[in-house]
């Protein structure tokens, strides 16, 4: 079976320059956002207008929403808040997935050399690696998935 290569990514606590090195060395082609807060100033460089621009002209990258995988703003605030644990955060993230069916609503050739942006630094408790690992189990392990940190 030939798998598709995708990675995930956050841009937090990372420079500029490590973070667009790391999109190079993987050899991205997309960037897939899947934050539900993607213009905010405390984004940086990574804010959506400012990335598009940026993935383009630096490396020839294509910059996409993914709202379809991006968590409800009331569940993420409920676990910002620490109202929630990361495994009930988790299981409210992968039912809000199932329910918007995203396996069957988006193109697996979409993630061929796409890369998921979020905020996270690592992909540990982020739900980027929960998007992707759901994705993978629903399109019979396709997916080989790299995290760039």
């Amino acid at each position: 079976m030939t798998h598709i290569e995708v990675s995930t990514i956050g841009f937090t606590k990372k420079s500029a320059e490590t973070f667009f090195s790391l999109l190079r060395n993987a050899n991205v082609r997309t960037v897939l956002d899947v934050r539900l807060n993607n213009t905010s100033q405390l984004a940086g460089f990574a804010k959506k207008a400012d990335l598009r621009f940026l993935l383009s002209e630096l490396l020839g990258v294509q910059y996409i929403e993914l709202g379809e995988l991006a968590p409800e703003k009331e569940m993420l605030q409920r676990y910002q808040l620490k109202e929630m644990t990361w495994d009930d955060y988790a299981s409210a993230y992968l039912e809000l997935l199932a329910r918007r069916r995203v396996e069957s609503n988006l193109d697996v050739s979409l993630f061929d050399g796409g890369c998921l942006l979020c905020s996270e630094d690592k992909p540990h408790q982020c739900h980027r690696r929960l998007a992707v690992e759901y994705l993978n189990s629903r399109w019979n392990g396709k997916l080989k998935i790299s995290h760039l940190v």
